[in-house]
């Protein structure tokens, strides 16, 4: 038997030996968990780039904007190619080009998410299925893109009467909305990702302001329709997914979803749902994004998908 040699290109092999180059592909599935921390981790990576050219601390604030508003800029930064070829030891960059895209077919496990059963095994009270939650998902993922189409196409332009119909999302709120700037859409687009963003995480939508009451209203809404008019295609949607006795239960998502944060002060009599609409009433549009006093705050820094 020959002498063995831990040498990776075999006992004969010079130091400079394995002098070549190489093109290696990484392709990465990544989902991510904590985007706060994943913000942080890009905002401090950014900190200690080195920028050239003409206005390198305007640089550096542009690109500290990107990466703490897109998770897809935070991990550009994250993932170059340069900053992880210069963790490895041995090797030089030559250069190379990183893409980062969202996968289509990426859905959360809401079976998992939302089990049917209880640990001790008793199923009788209400409950938000993993059918009711991937639907109400779909929704809210949609109306997320259609607010942003939104405001791609129309940007700060009003909503009118004559042209309502061309708005997907705007033209369906309330009329005193229908002149407020491209902030307060993108803001309200964005309620529509944070419910959707509970369900991703197991957790019930339950709007934490005014807007995300709204936002939900119009999921609701929106889910009931199309599974009325496309029973087939909701089937198709929610695959191997268990079916339950709450399945779509609208009147239940609005009793247990609405009204746990919120207004519980003015008249006793009024229902939640009443008490929103006096608040909504009562309060400017630009008010709806204040938080409830007895609500989680979300996340300042979150940013916004578009």
């Amino acid at each position: 038997m020959g002498e063995r040699s831990d040498h990776p290109q075999g006992p004969g092999a010079t130091e400079n030996s394995g002098a070549q180059e190489i093109e290696a592909t990484v392709v990465l599935g990544i989902r991510i968990t904590d985007w706060p921390a994943l913000r942080a981790a890009a905002r401090a990576a950014v900190e200690n780039l080195d920028f050239a050219g003409i206005d390198p601390a305007g640089q550096r604030e542009e690109l500290l904007r990107e990466v703490s508003e897109d998770p897809n800029a935070a991990l550009g930064a994250l993932l170059h190619p340069d900053r992880l070829v210069a963790a490895i030891p041995g090797i030089e960059a030559l250069g190379g080009t990183l893409e980062i895209s969202v996968t289509d077919d990426f859905a959360p496990d809401f079976a998992e998410l939302f089990p049917l059963e209880s640990e001790d095994g008793d199923n009788g009270d209400w409950t938000l299925t993993p059918r009711t939650a991937c639907l109400l998902h779909t929704q809210l993922i949609g109306l997320a893109d259609a607010a942003y189409d939104d405001l791609e196409e129309h940007g700060d332009d009003p909503v009118t009467d004559e042209d309502e119909g061309d708005w997907t999302v705007f033209g369906r709120l309330p009329a005193r909305t229908w002149h407020l700037h491209r902030g307060w859409r993108r803001a309200l687009a964005r309620t529509f990702d944070d419910l959707a963003d509970d369900l991703a995480l197991g957790e019930w939508p339950l709007p934490r302001c005014l807007a995300e009451e709204i936002a939900l209203r119009l999921a609701l809404s929106d889910a009931r329709a199309l599974l009325g008019a496309q029973p087939e295609s909701v089937a198709d949607m929610m695959g191997d997914l268990p079916a339950d006795l709450y399945d779509y239960d609208w009147d239940g998502c609005a009793d247990e979803l609405f009204g746990v944060f919120g207004p519980d002060d003015g008249d006793p009599d009024l229902g939640a749902a009443q008490r929103t609409e006096a608040l909504l009433a009562a309060t400017h549009p630009e008010g709806w994004f204040l938080p409830y006093e007895d609500a989680e705050e979300r996340d300042t820094g979150r940013g916004y998908r578009r």
